[in-house]
């Protein structure tokens, strides 16, 4: 009984969240973050492969999480960055969303000290279905009891689509910033009568800096901060990154037009190769009164897989460290 009430619980609220505008998205996470900003696609230089788990709402038992893996670099023959993502999105073993793609971008000298990157990635969503063992509202009986088979035959059947993205990298002196636009296919993860389902086109500007603080530079805060734009959805979030030479620790806090305040704390370990990095994510305020106490963690490695020589057409940056 207890895994039907919880199937009920997200049919209702969890779906129709997601679909007005909750984004299955971690903010401003650069560690991934080129899923939502191409070109950033291989402005690091060196070529690295990226795995994370993310688990929403953790100790609910909602069974919401998504895995990552990405891979990209700089590469001289093609002027630019290049790279691939996969992604798996599983939604309380109802929903599953299969995403993959490949995404480029051109490096270029605009001016004196300004580098700018220029990207865009091309994607595949399958979105597959299961609903087995969940229970929808009219099959619960007066009495309370459930009853089968449902009022309301639900398919199986899963749905490919395509999807672009587009965005803009620039670099000058200590701070780098960026604005991109997801879904520029809007595409629809469900039936073609169901608009609500489609993904709206998503406007992400982030930006960053580094400062140092010791004279041996081993130390260093990185000021960050985002902002989200999507019909009827719009959240922002700042704070700042402590980094040292082998350990780093986060902290920001984020604002969206439902009124939800939440913070985030996070640290990663870096041995020069391999990165261990873990963040974790909780509501202060909801505007809506819905929202529980823990919101996500994240938790994953980044490995370095070569260096690659700094040129004058291009610019690599670091990464803020959450």
């Amino acid at each position: 009984m207890i895994n039907h009430l919880r199937g009920i619980i997200f049919l209702i609220f969890i779906i129709p969240g997601t679909i007005a505008g909750q984004y299955p998205d971690s903010g401003p996470d650069y560690q991934n973050i080129f899923l939502n900003n191409p070109g950033l696609t291989g402005s690091e230089g060196a070529a690295g492969i990226r795995l994370s788990y993310l688990n929403y709402y953790p100790g609910y038992g909602y069974n919401l999480f998504s895995g990552v893996l990405i891979c990209d670099g700089y590469i001289p023959s093609l002027h630019g960055g290049a790279g691939f993502f996969l992604s798996n999105d599983y939604m309380g073993g109802i929903i599953n969303d299969l995403h993959g793609g490949f995404s480029y971008a051109y490096h270029f000298q605009a001016g004196r000290g300004l580098y700018i990157s220029a990207g865009l990635s091309a994607s595949l969503y399958h979105r597959g279905y299961n609903f087995s063992g969940s229970v929808l509202p009219d099959q619960i009986d007066p009495a309370g009891s459930i009853k089968f088979p449902p009022g309301e035959a639900l398919t199986s059947e899963g749905k490919n689509v395509l999807d672009l993205a587009t965005g803009f990298l620039f670099m000058a002196g200590r701070f780098f910033w960026g604005i991109s636009v997801s879904h520029l296919t809007q595409p629809g993860l469900d039936d073609g009568e169901n608009t609500g389902g489609r993904l709206g086109r998503m406007i992400l500007f982030h930006g960053a800096g580094e400062f140092d603080i010791d004279t041996e530079k081993n130390l260093k805060l990185r000021p960050v901060g985002n902002c989200e734009l999507k019909k009827g959805y719009f959240s922002a979030g700042a704070g700042a990154v402590f980094e040292s030479k082998f350990l780093s620790v986060s902290g920001l806090i984020f604002g969206d037009k439902e009124k939800n305040i939440d913070l985030q704390a996070g640290f990663s370990l870096d041995t020069g190769n391999l990165e261990i990095f873990y963040k974790y994510r909780f509501n202060l305020a909801s505007g809506s009164n819905i929202l529980p106490f823990s919101l996500l963690h994240q938790t994953g490695i980044a490995l370095s897989l070569n260096n690659v020589e700094k040129r004058k057409i291009s610019r690599t940056i670091n990464y803020p460290d959450l």
